[in-house]
């Protein structure tokens, strides 16, 4: 590989990284918004405002960025509203988009465009939430914390799963358990990296390497609309798969 060439895909990846940032970022200024909204500007007060912040010190946002955020949605307000989305992608992979928008038509039209192009079906409201089921999710950098010791402290406050992942404890939860869990976890004066509510998928289905791929990418285009927070799918992502992706 040349040194020109070389050079071109680690520009083409440094932008992706970049934009996946911004996307980021963005997702999470909405969430605060939502927060400050139904829970007001205090985030002692607010555990949903809590939540973002923690979030958001996860992805290293910058804390300007956090504080503007909050005055701007105290100041402004927002019109912002939580739309969902549930369809099939080719080879019956169920898809659940959850999007935060203050354009509902813009939304649809552009979710629909996506399964339209990309062979997929849009199903109706509630059509799929069967296969999904809503828990709660958190990460731990391991750092000091002794497995053992930290499970036997907040397992009580309703864990369902304590797994190590790496360097990472990922804790998961019941819908109704997810408040209780953090609170367990700040009492040990643990701060979490991530903490969000996913719809877990009952079962997964497995395709074809190549095949995964494409429905990978399709997911990809769903997750870059601004309007889209969170894809949750059934699809089996294989060690293959995710390698075949980084290429």
């Amino acid at each position: 590989m040349s040194g020109h060439s070389k050079w071109s895909t680690i520009k083409r990846k440094k932008g992706a990284a970049d934009a996946k940032k911004g996307k980021v970022f963005s997702r999470i200024v909405k969430e605060i918004s939502i927060a400050v909204k139904e829970g007001g500007p205090d985030p002692e007060a607010n555990p949903g405002l809590r939540l973002a912040i923690n979030n958001a010190k996860g992805v290293n946002m910058p804390k300007d960025n956090v504080e503007r955020a909050i005055n701007k949605a105290e100041s402004e307000g927002d019109n912002l509203q939580e739309v969902t989305f549930e369809g099939y992608l080719p080879h019956g992979i169920a898809v659940f988009i959850e999007c935060l928008t203050d354009n509902n038509n813009r939304t649809v039209s552009s979710i629909r465009a996506i399964f339209n192009k990309r062979g997929g079906s849009l199903g109706t409201h509630g059509s799929l939430s069967f296969l999904f089921e809503r828990k709660g999710v958190i990460t731990i950098p391991r750092n000091d914390l002794d497995p053992e010791e930290f499970q036997l402290e907040i397992i009580d406050a309703g864990v369902e799963d304590f797994q190590i992942e790496d360097d990472t404890f990922v804790i998961t939860t019941a819908m109704e358990d997810f408040t209780s869990v953090q609170k367990a976890i700040e009492a040990q004066g643990v701060e979490p990296e991530n903490a969000e509510l996913r719809r877990i998928p009952n079962d997964t289905k497995e395709l074809e390497t190549g095949e995964a791929v494409k429905i990978l990418k399709i997911i990809e285009e769903f997750e870059d609309d601004e309007d889209v927070q969170n894809v949750f799918h059934n699809l089996e992502v294989t060690d293959e798969v995710a390698e075949a992706m980084d290429e």
